[in-house]
Parts: structure tokens; sequence; C-alpha cells
């Protein structure tokens, strides 16, 4: 399906209408078999669609969707620093009450 999306976009981006028969005709010259009813249904689900601003949104929404899962992990990665920092220090202060317990005998 990704042929027939690509070839819409092509016929956009040269400024040509986005009609089944030019649908067809870019997949067709791709040597690519083309399907009259996936090429009938992407014409009619972009009926009334503005492509450009379709464009900036996906454009806008993969970084945005990219980041996410990473602000998402570096709260986590900070907490676990964190109690890393805190075992660190916990042992640290034991070992320095055993060394004093060993001054005082």
């Amino acid at each position: 399906m990704m042929e027939y999306i690509y070839a819409a976009l092509l016929l956009h981006n040269a400024g040509k209408d986005v009609t089944e028969e030019a649908v067809t005709a870019v997949l067709a010259a791709a040597g690519i078999e083309v399907n009259d009813a996936r090429a009938k249904a992407l014409v009619s689900a972009l009926e009334g669609v503005d492509i450009e601003e379709a464009i900036a949104q996906a454009a806008f929404a993969a970084p945005a969707a990219a980041a996410a899962p990473a602000a998402a992990a570096a709260p986590a990665a900070a907490a676990e620093v964190e109690e890393e920092e805190e075992e660190e220090d916990d042992s640290s202060e034991e070992d320095g009450m055993a060394g004093l317990g060993a001054l005082f005998g």
C-alpha cells in the first residue's frame, strides 16, 4: 500500500491532481501491478485532505513521538543514579563508623 501513498505524494509534489488515473499511471510507470480498488480507495481517502498540512503534522509528530520514550526513561535513569549514590553514601558512612570503633577499641 505504501507505493500508492508514494505515488500520491509524488503527484502532489509535482503539482498534479491526485486522481485514480494519475496514481495508476505512476504505479504502472514504476512497473508495479496496479490494484484498481486500492487506487480508488486511496484517492477517496485523500478527498478533502490538505496534503501539505498532513505532511507538516506528520513531520511534527515523528520527533515528538521519538522524544517521548527518551523523556520517560530519563527520570527512571536519574532515580537509579540517586539510589546508587545513596547506597554509596551508606556504605561510606558504615566504613567510617567501623574505623572509629577500631580507634576506640
